[in-house]
This record gives structure tokens, sequence and C-alpha cells, in this order.
């Protein structure tokens, strides 16, 4: 395959001068391998520093023709991106066909996030009798609370843990650190678990500093917490489609909503753009009428 040297080079670019995860450096692989693979099919035996614009254009009617829909589409682009910066850092093409590329038009689409009637009841739901209970109620009020990801969850370490002085330490993407406030009712509850289900569990060895854990004493998985969400969701009769996510999202949108700056709301979720924060400043409607009706001077006068 031309592309292979390319792509082991790119593969050991991300790994270790980005420091990304294997997911994500996976991720990146797929797009540039889809490339590779439009080419290969229609015999276009082109090196990455041959292809032009218009042939990546070729390349979008292509997924479009797999049913691959806009987002994927822009994700795919946005690998491929990163591969030619890759190519261009390290002197292998003096051409970026990306730099020109028309990107599929999508429209922007709004986090959905719980009230916080909803997350209350989310709390009210677990039963605190059975020993996963209070670890199941410290993750919620955890991801809610501080507005992790996944991720970030599952590595979190006893040695993060500053209560005292109200933060919790988080290694985010990229092994990026950061201090992230912690409540009252959060540290409280992860004490609780700590002291009275934590110590008394068999931990394995490596998994010693994990915080959370399940009953074979190492660190819960991915696929375990969005179970426990969408188990507890349902409990709770929310219909939402909801996902662990949905927490960081409810977080970030009631910050921002009840006036927090929004650089310091970037600076808590581990947003590298401020553009990515911005999203959070969609209101829902009630609020929006209410301000409507509270300011505009037309509907004034006809109170």
């Amino acid at each position: 395959m031309l592309w292979q040297s390319y792509i082991n080079g790119f593969r050991s670019y991300l790994q270790l001068e980005k420091s990304l995860s294997a997911h994500s450096v996976g991720a990146y692989i797929h797009d540039v391998e889809l490339v590779a693979q439009y080419f290969t099919n229609t015999n276009q035996n082109l090196l990455p520093k041959d292809i032009t614009t218009e042939q990546l254009q070729s390349f979008l009617i292509w997924l479009h023709e797999l049913n691959i829909g806009a987002r994927s589409q822009m994700r795919i682009i946005s690998g491929i991106r990163a591969f030619y910066k890759y190519l261009s850092l390290e002197d292998l093409t003096e051409n970026d066909p990306t730099q020109l590329l028309d990107s599929p038009k999508i429209g922007q689409r709004l986090p959905v996030f719980l009230t916080i009637a909803e997350i209350e009841k989310m709390l009210q739901v677990i039963d605190r009798s059975k020993p996963e209970g209070e670890r199941n109620r410290a993750i919620i009020e955890t991801l809610y609370g501080c507005g992790l990801r996944v991720s970030e969850l599952t590595d979190l370490r006893l040695n993060h843990l500053f209560f005292n002085e109200g933060f919790i330490r988080v290694v985010g993407k990229g092994d990026k650190e950061r201090l992230v406030p912690i409540g009252h009712a959060a540290a409280n509850q992860i004490t609780l678990y700590i002291e009275q289900i934590r110590k008394h569990q068999e931990v394995k060895k490596g998994e010693e500093d994990i915080v959370f854990l399940n009953r074979r004493g190492t660190r819960l998985s991915r696929v375990m917490i969005f179970k426990l969400i969408k188990q507890t969701v349902k409990d709770a009769g929310i219909t939402k489609t909801i996902s662990p996510h949905t927490l960081r999202h409810s977080f970030a949108t009631h910050l921002v909503q009840n006036g927090a700056d929004l650089r310091a709301v970037q600076e808590m979720l581990g947003h590298e753009s401020i553009l990515t924060t911005e999203i959070y400043t969609h209101l829902d409607q009630s609020m929006l009428r209410k301000s409507i009706l509270q300011f505009h001077p037309l509907y004034k006068d006809n109170q």
C-alpha cells in the first residue's frame, strides 16, 4: 500500500508527540485509511503529496454516496487536516489540499442537558442500601458537580483529591492536567464512599490509587458508567436520551445560565478553544420568553 509508511509515521506522531489516547489515534488513522482506500479503489495510484483539493472533494462525494452523514464527514475532514499538518511538519509535502476544502454544511446541534430537578431525581432513585449505591451516587455527583469526561472520572486518583482546598486534579485529553473546583455535596459523597465502601474492598495491584472501583477491585470501564447512567435515568422516569456526557453538558449549561464567566467555564471543562464552550450560551425557551416579557419595551408597556 502506497500510503502505509505515511500512515505509520502519522501514528507515531499522534502517539509520541501529541500524546493522544489509543482511541483518538485509532480514529485519526481510520480517517486517513478511508482516503487511501478511496484512491486505491478508484485506481488512482497517488501519494499524499500529489492529491489536489478537487480530488478530495470527489472523496467527499464518495462518502456521501456511502450514506455517511455530514457530521461524520466533518470528523473525517478533521482527521485528514491533521494528517496533512503532520506531513507539512515533516517536510513530506509542500501541498496541503485541505486548506481550500469545502466542508459539508450542518446546523448547530445544541447539547441535551438535564434540569436540576431531573438530576435530583436521579440521585433520589439510587438504592443506597447496596454497596454500589454510595459509589454510584458519588459518580453522578462528580460527573455533574465537576463536569468531567467519563475517561477523566474513571482515571480519577485518590492523590488527586484536595477537598480541603476545594479542588480535584483532572488529567484530560493529551494528558493535560487542570484543577477543577469541587462542591461540598460531591466531596462529601466521595468521602462517604471511600470511608464506608472502598476501604473495605480488596484492590487489584496497580489500581490502589484509583477512586472508583468495581466489585473486582479494578477501575470502572466507560461501558459500565454508560450503563449506570442509563439505568438511573430510566429509574428516575426521565425520557430524554441521556449519556454520561449529558451530565457534563448540564454542568456547563447551568453555570453559564447562572452568569458564570465563559472563560472560567472553558478552563473547568478543559476546552482548548473558547468556541467549543460558546455552545453553552444557549437558553431554554422559558428563560428566553421570560427575558423578553421582562425587558422588551413593547411587552413592558402591555403588562
